[in-house]
């Protein structure tokens, strides 16, 4: 499956509020998708194979406290799972870890992995990529709701499609993980470690790098106080992908503004101008950009730190502006300053 050619993108606009069928920029408000219902926990949908041109597929797992998926595998697919809300228990083999909103465990191909939610509402993140680890979601459990049913039984279903592995649920370790591997082996990740770079009133933290996914994706989580939109640009080359954690981002995609709250997302394929704003303290986006290529803008329009949190007004603007221009090869093309505020401008 290909993707348009990104100067046909320029002038689609944003499909809001379903999936498009097709990989054209899209959003979808929290809780919204196709779901399915399925060993007592609710998948949401939020990217399939068909919406990205193969690229990658997302879903959202909600739980009760209890409910389990057991140790399984796919030989194909790069994961990594997010913890939204809630806590939840992770498995890899012979080792264990109890993860809060902000943890991360990122999982390569053949590497069994297994989850407990250990709260009522658990909300968590699977990325996959290439696409098609969620195919074969069964049609008989799609549901029009947006909560797991009441009561439900719990069943502990691995995934469709997935290998199952009969491996002992090791006792957690409280162990804090805050680095990246060298390679693509399996690992934990604490909210607000990893490789960080400082921007203007801002930190952005590699939850994953290419490296650590063989090439197919890197993950940065950003920390931000507000802001005004960037310049209006593009990429040819990839697909960038927004995931509002806390605060509010204001996503102006193809000449529309849609303003992003936590647990909101948007898709911009390769060609879609596109620019952001922040325009509340403390702000946490989740960037899930596929493939890797891009990589090298964080860390040349940055500067290296070893700070969890920004310290405002620390880093002069013109570092990233410099970066961009001392960097021609970053698969950024801007095609004019940052956009007028127009919709909510008191937000």
């Amino acid at each position: 499956m290909t993707t348009p050619d990104p100067e046909t993108m320029h002038g689609v606009a944003p499909v809001v509020g379903a999936l498009p069928g097709e990989p054209v920029p899209y959003y979808l408000a929290s809780g919204e998708g196709l779901r399915f219902e399925t060993g007592g926990l609710l998948w949401t949908v939020i990217a399939r194979t068909r919406d990205t041109g193969g690229l990658f597929d997302a879903a959202f797992v909600l739980g009760p406290r209890g409910a389990e998926i057991p140790f399984h595998s796919f030989t194909e697919h790069q994961r990594s799972f997010y913890v939204f809300e809630g806590s939840a228990q992770f498995w890899l083999p012979g080792e264990s870890r109890v993860l809060v909103p902000g943890d991360s465990v990122h999982v390569p191909p053949g590497t069994p992995v297994a989850c407990r939610m250990l709260s009522h509402l658990t909300k968590v993140l699977q990325y996959s990529a290439p696409g098609g680890a969620l195919d074969g979601l069964p049609e008989a459990a799609n549901v029009e709701r947006h909560l797991y049913a009441a009561g439900a039984a719990v069943t502990g279903e691995a995934p469709p499609k997935a290998t199952r592995h009969d491996l002992p649920l090791v006792a957690p370790s409280a162990e804090w993980d805050d680095t990246l591997p060298e390679g693509t082996e399996g690992y934990f990740l604490r909210s607000r470690t990893g490789e960080r770079r400082g921007w203007p009133d801002a930190v952005n933290s590699f939850l994953a790098r290419g490296r650590n996914t063989g090439g197919r994706y890197f993950a940065v989580s950003t920390l931000a106080a507000p802001q005004p939109y960037v310049i209006r640009h593009f990429h040819r080359r990839h697909t960038e992908n927004f995931l509002c954690l806390s605060g509010r981002i204001w996503l102006w995609v193809n000449g529309e503004e849609i303003l992003l709250t936590p647990g909101d997302f948007l898709h911009a394929p390769a060609g879609a101008v596109h620019s952001f704003a922040v325009t509340a303290h403390n702000t946490q986006l989740l960037g899930l950009l596929t493939s890797d290529i891009f990589e090298p803008f964080f860390d040349v329009t940055g500067v290296p730190t070893d700070d969890h949190v920004h310290t405002e007004g620390l880093i002069d603007p013109s570092v990233v502006v410099g970066g961009i221009r001392a960097n021609p090869d970053l698969d950024v093309v801007v095609v004019g300053g940052p956009p007028d505020r127009i919709r909510a401008t008191g937000l």
